[in-house]
């Protein structure tokens, strides 16, 4: 069992899922360059940039992208830079990705995953540290989560990108120097237990 950060939890659930699944990509602003922070570093060298695919400044488009690539067979894991961002997308993920399986009888899912780092840090101010959970939990055909610890989020975001409904992963940027303890293999946390 090694040690690592939280925030290389995140790198390693991604890595291990695109290797197992070729359907599975992300997409965000500055990916290319490792994320705000590097929580993508080094992986558009591993997978090119169709599967770690840069994007304009435009969260509604990103949202909008990935929603319809969900519904079309793939596994988009969408990188919203700052929950408070997200909140520009709002439409495209309450509206239409956590309604599709209801409004087609369940014979639509939507298996996307919605990082968004939440809450108060560093020279963040008022418009990079919001926490959303609580208001999320409230969307029916959402399903929320928020990992605690490195094992968790490497247990809990392999899940995510697995689950076949849309789901916002909320990653609290106060933890993403935590050190924890990390499984060996493949490490899954079911969705929805603790």
């Amino acid at each position: 069992m090694a040690r690592d950060t939280y925030l290389n939890a995140g790198r390693r659930a991604v890595i291990e899922e695109m290797q197992r699944d070729t359907a599975v990509w992300a997409l965000g602003e500055d990916l290319g360059r490792g994320g705000v922070f590097g929580q993508y570093k080094g992986m558009q060298e591993l997978f090119g940039n169709a599967r770690i695919a840069d994007t304009p400044i435009s969260e509604a488009c990103i949202m909008g992208a990935s929603v319809g690539a969900a519904m079309t067979g793939t596994r988009p894991i969408v990188e919203m830079r700052f929950s408070d961002f997200a909140l520009c997308a709002v439409d495209e993920l309450v509206n239409q990705a956590a309604k599709a399986r209801f409004m087609f009888g369940g014979q639509m899912r939507v298996p996307m995953v919605v990082r968004e780092p939440v809450g108060i840090w560093r020279s963040s101010a008022a418009q990079h540290s919001q926490s959303l959970e609580a208001w999320y939990t409230h969307i029916p055909g959402l399903v929320v989560v928020a990992p605690a610890t490195p094992a968790d989020n490497l247990g809990l975001l392999k899940s995510a990108i697995r689950c076949d409904d849309p789901v916002v992963y909320m990653e609290h940027k106060d933890l993403w120097a935590l050190e924890g303890a990390l499984p060996d293999g493949d490490h899954l946390i079911p969705v929805g237990r603790c």
